[in-house]
């Protein structure tokens, strides 16, 4: 539990801890910032970490001098398009294995031919989309991986993905986050963003349960 309050207490007040991290290390928070959107795009383990309200604190110090902000956009941009392709790999690695499991629910194979025909029919859309949903953009690159979604394809909405998320929560931080209303309530802001985030994700979980007992 101590360990779970110190996490919600990070991302809550990210402004503070990152701040810290630039007083503290320097030049080096960009290899920080770099190592944690690479993970938390490229690890299915690590979807708790912070991703759309760190892009904007990040752009929020950049705009304040701490940080340089194109090149902040571009090395995350790099960061969050290196993780997509290694989670892509991943799932291309394992999903073949891992499905031939017989007997196995989570595994059936069968599951991973709708996954297939899926991404045949919504992969670019997805993995675009899913670059604004938390969890699910670490699961989505994954999940095209297992579905062999064809690569130049996944590369390519994968860049695009990766350049609208990091510039649009970047910038968003850069040009908006100074404010002085922003800034009096950047806690309250950081809170708002995660659950727009998040929001998404609960109406299709409701909608889906609503029909599943329809």
């Amino acid at each position: 539990m101590e360990l779970l309050a110190q996490l919600f207490d990070i991302v809550l007040h990210l402004d503070r801890h990152l701040l810290w991290l630039v007083d503290n290390y320097g030049v080096w928070v960009y290899l920080i910032l770099f190592l944690i959107i690479f993970c938390e795009t490229g690890l299915v383990v690590a979807p708790f970490l912070p991703g759309d309200s760190l892009l904007f604190v990040a752009g929020t110090l950049a705009a304040a001098g701490a940080m340089y902000v194109h090149g902040l956009f571009a090395l995350l941009v790099v960061a969050a398009f290196g993780g997509d392709n290694t989670n892509y790999w991943i799932g291309r690695y394992l999903g073949p294995r891992v499905f031939r499991i017989e007997k196995s629910r989570l595994f059936n194979p069968a599951h991973l031919d709708r996954t297939r025909r899926f991404y045949e029919r919504h992969g670019g859309k997805t993995v675009i989309f899913a670059r604004f949903l938390p969890i699910i953009r670490t699961f989505a690159p994954f999940v095209a991986g297992i579905g062999r979604m064809v690569y130049p394809k996944f590369m390519f909405y994968s860049f695009s993905g990766s350049v609208f998320w990091v510039g649009f929560f970047v910038f968003g931080g850069y040009y908006f986050g100074n404010i002085p209303v922003v800034q009096r309530n950047l806690t309250l802001f950081i809170l708002g963003i995660i659950v727009l985030s998040v929001m998404p994700g609960i109406v299709g979980f409701i909608r889906q349960k609503a029909r599943s007992r329809a």
